[in-house]
């Protein structure tokens, strides 16, 4: 029987709660942009007495998320894929948030699609940023949904003058996740696997701390003060709900995002809060 493989893109907080959740028992490849970040994740999980391959990953590369999920298919056979990688609209200009969270996020489906099992299920961590748009033309949700991945940065939707700022591209390249979750949903169901998109709001992670201490700070305790769960969630919460969409108690799950935000967006739509966008 061939050795099960967890791939991790992404070693940050939800990345490790979910590899510490799904990855007992099998082959974890562990894989980030941040070495630093990438083998401090690692030892926790090798020091836990998990099985654990780390290789270095730039999601907007697609050479290197080739390389990735090659390695994956020579380590055994590739049952869940987990892609956390992405970047804030406080961390980057608007044309690298597109290229991580929206043009990246494209490049893994494709690549991982080739090398998925059958029975597989992968997972794409997104944000409620995706729900914070008002409705798109029906002709760009369309475009967003199924343009190859190596097109998508020259629609005109993701131009310069159509995306004013890194929050506008956050939101943009949220909302594309979730469209082409769905679209891949068609083509891994003809391999016998399923994807699934989680869109959380603030999790207590460094990077949240990070963008509660910057300037944008005070639009992520707004949130946090309106929702009504009033609070942040944890990693393990994330993992959970991660768990369930990668097992077989879903299995009729795909397609399909699970927003879990502590009640951000309900907020919004009440008008308890304004929105971003």
């Amino acid at each position: 029987m061939k050795e099960q493989v967890i791939v991790i893109i992404g070693a940050g907080g939800i990345g490790l709660a979910i590899a510490r959740r799904q990855g007992f028992g099998k082959t974890v490849l562990l894989a980030d942009h941040n070495e630093k970040t990438l083998y401090a994740a690692a030892k926790a999980l090798e020091e836990a007495s998990y099985r654990v391959v780390t290789q270095s990953v730039d999601v907007s590369s697609r050479s290197s998320v080739k390389s990735l999920s090659n390695m994956a298919q020579s380590l055994g056979a590739v049952v869940n894929v987990v892609n956390t990688a992405g970047l804030s609209p406080n961390m980057a200009p608007v044309e690298r948030v597109l290229a991580v969270d929206l043009y990246g996020a494209a490049v893994v489906f494709e690549e991982f699609e080739r090398v998925i099992a059958p029975g597989g299920a992968a997972l794409i961590i997104s944000s409620m940023a995706g729900h914070m748009l008002p409705a798109l033309p029906p002709e760009q949700d369309q475009a967003l949904a199924l343009t190859p991945a190596d097109e998508l940065l020259a629609l005109p939707c993701l131009q310069l003058d159509a995306v004013p700022n890194s929050m506008v591209g956050y939101m943009t390249a949220k909302r594309a996740n979730i469209l082409r979750v769905q679209a891949a949903a068609i083509t891994w169901g003809a391999r016998g696997a399923r994807i699934n998109s989680i869109s959380p709001g603030i999790v207590a992670t460094p990077l949240a701390q990070h963008e509660l201490s910057s300037p944008i700070g005070d639009g992520y305790r707004a949130m946090i003060a309106a929702s009504p769960a009033g609070r942040m969630a944890t990693p393990e919460e994330i993992a959970i709900a991660a768990g369930y969409l990668l097992g077989s108690d879903a299995s009729f799950v795909t397609g399909s995002d699970l927003l879990i935000d502590g009640g951000v967006i309900a907020a919004m739509r009440a008008g308890k809060l304004a929105s971003p966008a």
